[in-house]
């Protein structure tokens, strides 16, 4: 995974959307967003920088000048999200945040922005694209995943098959989607199941295309490993066919899921590594 050096990018809020009652879609602008190496992937990333409550960091600066001058409790919390898209002509930056109420730093965060505010990130990082020599495409996530979606059906060549599951709350969190693709797409609606539950379901029921898949899995840890056990140990798909991590854990703020993400991964890999060919 690529990543710009953790310089903190400071951007202006152009406007704020509301696509559906859990989405809030913010465009941001301004002169430090010029050149922004966004493009190669679809699912690249910024990390907005949340500095805590009177705290006022110097400018220009970067994450490692903060930890160094500022003591510990006056350091910033950081949220990954996703780009959903970037024009380079208009310099505007789009990022899609999740909004439940009150719930998490993000959300509250961004429904209290309005035209003007200034708006901290570092980044952007990125891994995936899909492969135009894939013969396939697969691609399933919940509402986190949903922007690095949406922008990869975007990128199909035209006419690739792809098979897409979207879970969300319900039938008003849909959007529209586009893609020159051929693309069969499935809204999976929670309805109060737990997070991922009907995206196993619907992934595991898959009757899969003939050749090679290139798949694309993000979202919640736990459904998250589930279908990475289905795809790599049952189905067979390369680790180098298959973009899949966990976005978030149930029952974890980002800090304590980035505290304990690396030892989640290891024990899936060794897990994976018991039971897969040598």
């Amino acid at each position: 995974m690529t990543e710009r050096p953790k310089k903190v990018t400071a951007a202006t809020v152009v406007r704020t959307e509301r696509p559906t009652p859990h989405l809030i879609r913010l465009v941001l602008g301004g002169e430090e967003l010029a050149g922004l190496p966004v493009g190669a992937y679809t699912d690249h990333y910024v990390k907005l920088v949340f500095p805590p409550d009177g705290v006022t960091y110097p400018h220009p600066t970067d994450l490692a000048s903060i930890k160094r001058d500022f003591p510990a409790e006056q350091w910033p919390r950081l949220r990954a999200y996703t780009v959903r898209a970037w024009d380079a002509a208009a310099g505007e930056l789009t990022i899609d945040v999740v909004h439940h109420g009150d719930e998490g730093v993000a959300g509250p965060w961004a429904a209290r922005l309005r035209p003007g505010d200034r708006v901290l990130f570092t980044g952007p990082g990125g891994a995936y694209a899909p492969d135009p020599a894939a013969d396939w495409h697969l691609l399933a996530g919940d509402e986190s995943a949903l922007p690095a979606i949406a922008a990869a059906l975007e990128r199909l060549p035209a006419g690739a098959p792809a098979t897409v599951f979207i879970e969300v709350d319900g039938p008003a969190d849909e959007l529209p989607l586009a893609s020159p693709g051929a693309v069969e797409l499935h809204w999976l609606h929670r309805a109060g199941r737990p997070v991922g539950e009907a995206l196993v379901e619907a992934v595991r029921a898959v009757d899969f295309r003939p050749g090679r898949v290139h798949a694309f899995v993000h979202g919640e840890a736990t459904f998250v490993k589930e279908l990475r056990r289905l795809l790599r140990v049952e189905r067979g798909v390369p680790r180098a066919d298959l973009s899949i991590s966990g976005y978030w854990r149930r029952g974890l703020d980002d800090e304590g899921w980035r505290s304990t993400k690396a030892a989640w991964n290891a024990q899936v890999e060794a897990e994976e590594s018991a039971v897969l060919p040598a």
